[in-house]
């Protein structure tokens, strides 16, 4: 289909993509739905029906097993799930006597567990009606394939065309089902108990509480969350962010580069060293650094012995101090492996760059800011993207080193905690899991923001075919 025979809101979305403009499937739900035949309609109640009638009996006889299947786990335990949502469960668990006269606790309802298990069944109830749109758009595809070549495909041709033009759907099945149940799931869980009273004094039985979890974080006071900190926490990760990002990556690309001259000596001693700085876990880096920087810690002491200061330094005591230390100590964690990163890149410079630009009489800034830096940055732009959301989400620098201390008094979050430490306090140690909730939500969407915005604007993203 040309762009001329578009629509003009889809032949300018074609001219801009500047590609050819692919027309939508004709076995759609709304082609079915208006050109099937009786089977193919029939198969809106029988899945598979349409299939086996023209000569698919195994995809007609799994896509009926599919809705089989789902119709039992809607008798047995869907349906209770559902049913349970909208309470969240009012039973108590209570002591009864039983025939012998002894006592004994009966269980009572558990809110997360219904929670969790009704947000699973919708979850499976939408993968129903895909299943259910695929079913007669299969039914539809086999009819209109009897029609024009007297039958439909066999299984055998299905599984091959799977293995060969419908491969890119073949091998993203596995990654796209897991990222719906470790990712996409747990995420519409937490979502979820936004909206609840799940909190230090309803751990077992809470009820839907709307909005009043988010009024609370954003509220101008408040005895353990308010909006004057939340906003605290959230600029403070945005700068812990920033300099965590982009210092690591300029003072590992100027150690690269300075490794990358012809003229110095010992490049493999000197990139074994950052490797094996690599080696050592994280964990116990941090733990180690984070034991020398107190007030009676190694490097105080060795301070005071040399005679350089008179009282201790406060590394991680002093809220600004305890700021510079944390970003300074990731310095030293994180630079290694931008000094490994670059290396590979500055390796794999096309040569015939640096070669017409010295033709051209360029001095080494210009070959710097022209050649090097945009190559580098078109390849890292995304590596650069994931570094930074892990960097609002590094949960072990803070909390091994300073464990989001120094913490004012009555404030439920400190002055070097990010938004996922504290996350982290509001769960784990308070107990407030509507709150970290809607925590959790907020960063969610600064990162998805940032992220999209961000790698939408590179020429990663512009320019997929190669480094211009």
């Amino acid at each position: 289909m040309s762009a001329t025979t578009l629509s003009p809101r889809a032949a300018k979305k074609a001219r801009k993509l500047g590609a050819e403009y692919i027309p939508p499937s004709p076995y759609s739900l709304k082609n079915a739905l208006a050109n099937g035949d009786v089977w193919t309609k029939l198969s809106i109640i029988v899945f598979g029906l349409g299939n086996v009638m023209h000569k698919q009996i195994i995809k007609g006889l799994l896509l009926f097993a599919g809705e089989v299947l789902f119709i039992l786990f809607m008798i047995f335990s869907g349906a209770h799930n559902l049913s349970m949502l909208p309470s969240l469960g009012d039973h108590e668990q209570r002591q009864v006597k039983d025939a012998d006269g002894f006592y004994h606790y009966e269980a009572g309802d558990n809110s997360v567990v219904i929670l969790l298990y009704g947000v699973a069944t919708v979850v499976i109830c939408l993968v129903f009606i895909a299943w259910w749109i695929m079913s007669i758009r299969s039914a539809y595809k086999a009819q209109c394939e009897v029609k024009a070549e007297g039958h439909a495909l066999t299984f055998g041709q299905d599984v091959k065309a799977m293995l060969n033009q419908r491969a890119n759907i073949t091998l993203m099945f596995l990654p796209i089902l897991g990222i719906a149940i470790f990712t996409v799931l747990p995420l519409i869980f937490m979502i979820s108990m936004a909206f609840t009273n799940y909190d230090h004094n309803h751990l077992v039985l809470f009820d839907w509480d709307g909005l009043n979890s988010f009024k609370e974080v954003f509220a101008s006071t408040g005895s353990i969350v308010n909006g004057k900190l939340f906003l605290s926490v959230l600029g403070w990760t945005l700068i812990w962010a920033f300099f965590a990002t982009f210092l690591n990556f300029f003072l590992g690309l100027f150690l690269a580069m300075i490794l990358n001259r012809p003229t110095t000596a010992g490049k493999s001693v000197w990139r074994a060293i950052f490797s094996m700085s690599i080696a050592v876990p994280q964990f116990v880096s941090l733990l180690v650094m984070s034991q020398m920087l107190q007030p009676q810690g190694a490097i105080n002491r060795l301070l005071q012995s040399w005679g350089w200061i008179d009282s201790p330094l406060p590394f991680l005591v002093d809220a600004n101090w305890a700021r510079v230390t944390v970003i300074i100590v990731n310095l030293w964690v994180g630079i290694p492996y931008t000094i490994m990163q670059v290396t590979g890149i500055l390796q794999n410079i096309p040569a015939d760059l640096y070669e017409a630009a010295r033709i051209d009489g360029a001095n080494w800034w210009q070959t710097f800011t022209k050649i090097t830096m945009p190559y580098i940055f078109f390849v890292l732009t995304p590596y650069l993207i994931t570094t930074f959301t892990g960097n609002v989400n590094n949960f072990n620098v803070i909390y091994l080193l300073t464990k989001g201390e120094p913490t004012p008094v009555g404030a439920s979050a400190g002055k070097t905690d990010l938004l996922i430490t504290w996350l982290y306090k509001l769960t784990v140690e308070k107990n407030d899991y509507n709150l970290g909730a809607v925590i959790g939500i907020m960063t969610f969407i600064v990162l998805a923001i940032v992220s999209l915005i961000t790698y939408r604007s590179t020429g990663s993203y512009k320019n997929e075919e190669g480094f211009r």
